[in-house]
């Protein structure tokens, strides 16, 4: 690992991953538009939950390149990408194990999912989160999960899935609690600096 966090330190690596993360979240967003063209204004903040997550890590990788730290954001980013990473995930593979058939966009989000959920939580080490900036993201977290799930604004599913709505909010809860669980876990690591 020490070799991976060494590598993950220097700015070749940050660039890289914001040369991946900024179309990932513009992308993103674009694949809201259809449900952010029917959201409630109220509620426009919280629907878009992946291209958000992504957000707040580009965010701070800009802040890593000008040798900062924003703690809020580094814990905005680790919680939410892990969280809809692993949810997006398991929104199209459960489907595809009820008969629904996976196309090369699925896989598509599938692999950009799965290192959303992995980024946020290899860059750990560089954080510098307390225990206050946790507190506040589970506010947010679990705000958003009421949101989506008492006002109907969660990220569109699978029709096969829809049926199973009381479980996926049940999932999502847990899911939730889980990313900060882990976050709060892997924040207790050893610091590192940047290599640069």
């Amino acid at each position: 690992m020490e070799k991976i966090y060494t590598m993950l330190g220097q700015r070749w690596a940050i660039i890289l991953l914001l040369i991946i993360n900024i179309p990932g979240t513009i992308y993103g967003y674009m694949w809201y538009e259809s449900q952010l063209a029917n959201t409630p204004p109220i509620f426009l903040l919280f629907v878009p939950d992946s291209p958000t997550a992504s957000l707040f890590f580009v965010i701070v990788l800009i802040a890593f390149l000008l040798k900062k730290n924003l703690p809020l954001f580094e814990a905005l980013a680790a919680v939410t990408l892990f969280k809809y990473g692993v949810w997006a995930v398991v929104m199209i593979v459960w489907p595809a194990v009820l008969g629904a058939e996976l196309r090369w966009d699925h896989y598509m989000l599938i692999a950009s999912h799965l290192g959303m959920a992995v980024q946020g939580l290899l860059y750990a080490p560089f954080y510098r989160i307390k225990p206050w900036h946790l507190i506040l993201v589970a506010v947010w977290t679990l705000h958003n999960d009421v949101i989506d799930y008492i006002y109907g604004m969660h990220p569109y599913v699978s029709r096969l899935i829809l049926p199973h709505y009381e479980q996926i909010a049940y999932f999502t809860f847990w899911l939730s609690v889980l990313s900060l669980l882990i976050v709060y876990v892997m924040n207790k690591q050893k610091k590192r600096t940047l290599g640069f």
